[in-house]
């Protein structure tokens, strides 16, 4: 490290990213945060198209077991970011305004974060690590690593003892569909929760608060479904997956939703989580964490973020 001020990079703007990178501004560490992606939030997403559609097509919504996280969430909803959602039949939760992205994006305040950016190396360089895109370098005293397990893995170095300890990580794919209905169809309501062997979860985004008013159902698929179908192209899952929404709809096969589209979560559910926060080299300049360390879900992204925060923060305090 240099001096009392180590300079941070965040991989991956996430939940796990953004908390590490709110908390480590507490100890006025030098942090930046890359993400390969045009928006933040990784499954805190929101897909929006013509016709007033909006979709929450990764994490439906956030339920607190911590009142810490819970507090969180308060004070996103305080800011407007985030509004209580209780879906039937599940525990009381929030979702983003006005989508899962409002609440990345309160997160994400103040942060210096590099969105487009896809890192493709990292070098040890002494006591510290060069960071690696197209068209530039960078060295930094401490890496923090948030992406999944597999992209992880080609990041670290060659043979890096880290490297090992994630084999044992499973993560499970999830296609998702999004449904855009228009005029005067009558469609079932509320269609929250679990569905049948091939749906996992289903729900009318449009019913949560802060959305638009066209109506607009999220599907995701089963890991079994997903597994199965996981390399066709989207429009072909859409196609394979559409029949099965329109069902649930109590909609004819042969009905044209005004929008249809899919999305490949190639990495969206750890059957088998790490078990601990996070992971570190000897010389703590080098940390791996997200959800699934601990399990699926935001909360436990969160969990992960902080906890890698606190070892910095802790030393940089000492």
């Amino acid at each position: 490290m240099v001096g009392d001020a180590p300079s941070i990079a965040i991989i991956g703007a996430g939940v796990a990213g953004l908390t590490c990178g709110m908390k480590l501004a507490a100890f006025s560490a030098r942090c930046t945060i890359f993400d390969k992606g045009r928006g933040l939030g990784g499954r805190l997403a929101t897909r929006r198209a013509e016709g007033g559609f909006q979709f929450d097509h990764g994490a439906p919504y956030l339920a607190a077991k911590s009142a810490n996280f819970l507090a969180l969430l308060r004070q996103a909803e305080a800011a407007g970011a985030a509004a209580p959602w209780s879906p039937e039949g599940t525990e009381p939760g929030f979702v983003g305004v006005p989508g899962m992205t409002g609440l990345a994006k309160y997160m994400a305040a103040g942060l210096d974060i590099r969105k487009g950016t896809r890192i493709e190396g990292l070098m040890p360089d002494g006591e510290g690590w060069i960071l690696q895109w197209e068209g530039g370098e960078r060295r930094f005293d401490i890496v923090i690593l948030t992406t999944p397990p597999l992209q992880t893995v080609d990041l670290l170095p060659d043979e890096h003892p880290l490297a090992g300890m994630l084999d044992a990580v499973r993560m499970d794919p999830c296609l998702t569909l999004m449904v855009g209905i228009s005029g005067e169809v009558d469609v079932a309501r509320g269609l929250t929760g679990g569905s049948c062997e091939e749906i996992a979860w289903m729900a009318k985004d449009s019913a949560k608060p802060g959305r638009p008013n066209a109506r607009c159902f999220v599907a995701h698929a089963s890991t079994s479904w997903s597994e199965r179908h996981l390399e066709l192209n989207l429009d072909e899952v859409a196609a394979r997956f559409l029949p099965m929404v329109l069902a649930r709809l109590d909609l004819p096969e042969t009905y044209a939703p005004a929008y249809v589209s899919a999305h490949r979560w190639r990495y969206a559910r750890a059957s088998h989580p790490l078990g601990q926060a996070y992971l570190a080299n000897d010389a703590r300049t080098l940390f791996v964490g997200g959800d699934w360390c601990l399990g699926n879900s935001a909360e436990h992204a969160w969990e992960s973020g902080q906890a890698i925060a606190a070892a910095i923060g802790g030393a940089i305090k000492a």
